[in-house]
């Protein structure tokens, strides 16, 4: 044996690898915090120019209010309470419709992804009232439940339905055949095989779809709060209108662009934990 077969190696000491994850992870943190610093760059540009313009007067008022009259209106509605009671309620009517729309959308998949007898039943329907103008049916849907909240509320689970349906049918339709031959192999049964296979990969299109549904359920309550409604976001937009009120308008807009916002958030939040086994492509 050589001298050489008896030298050891000596680690390096740990200190210099804790530096250096240190400073990569500086280096990561400065380049994220350099990304969104660009990325908010032409959006302050765009504010900066519309408040010119409507202190300059380039932009009437009648026409579009600028930045500071719509944060002033937005404080005078937060601190009389009329911001946050139409906030409130135009919430729950989401809520209530996209619950809806949630078990509706979920059953119809299962029993079209599932069966090719539920798929001839089921699919050419849902296709056909996918193509038409869920927002044109709100005069329908008064007609059928009055002017109460039935109509607002069956607006937003009509057109939630349909993406959630659609992406959980193509999930379920996407599900590698040899996983559901081994879940057989193990002798589980349908059930089991649905719990087990079905359900979890087809997991990542459901939330996509619920993403998008959520989207859609915010846009229908837009049109149908604006239609005979007593209370809500909508019916503050429809009062503005009357009175050419440009600031409050935009304040409610900016309001259903915000939780719009957060609730596909916190959509994304669950898809981050209920989808965490799966490997991430974009660090």
């Amino acid at each position: 044996m050589t001298s050489s077969d008896n030298r050891t190696t000596v680690p390096a000491p740990a200190h210099v690898t804790n530096t250096d994850e240190g400073a990569a992870t500086k280096r990561s943190g400065s380049s994220r915090l350099a990304n969104i610093v660009r990325r908010l760059i032409s959006p302050l540009a765009i504010v900066a120019l519309w408040q010119l313009a409507s202190t300059t007067g380039l932009l009437s008022p009648r026409i579009l209010a600028g930045p500071g009259d719509i944060i002033s209106t937005a404080g005078r509605l937060i601190a009389s309470g009329e911001l946050i009671s139409g906030l409130i309620v135009s919430f729950l009517r989401v809520l209530a419709g996209f619950s809806i729309a949630l078990v509706l959308g979920i059953l119809l998949a299962l029993i079209s992804g599932l069966s090719r007898l539920g798929e001839t039943i089921i699919d050419p329907p849902i296709q056909m009232m996918k193509a038409m103008p869920f927002l044109g049916l709100l005069p329908l849907f008064i007609l059928w439940f009055g002017i109460g909240e039935a109509p607002k509320i069956g607006l937003v689970a009509f057109g939630a339905t349909f993406p959630i349906y659609l992406t959980l049918h193509g999930g379920i339709r996407s599900i590698d055949k040899k996983l559901i031959e081994a879940g057989q192999t193990m002798q589980l049964c349908t059930l089991g095989i649905v719990r087990h296979i079905i359900i979890p990969g087809a997991l990542p299109s459901l939330l996509v779809g619920v993403r998008y549904g959520l989207s859609v359920a915010w846009l229908s309550l837009v049109v149908g709060e604006q239609i005979n409604a007593s209370s809500g976001i909508g019916h503050i937009i429809t009062y503005a209108r009357d009175f050419l009120q440009t600031d409050v308008i935009v304040v409610c807009l900016l309001v259903y662009a915000i939780m719009g916002l957060l609730t596909d958030g916190l959509v994304r939040a669950i898809e981050a934990y209920a989808l965490r086994w799966r490997p991430q492509v974009i660090a």
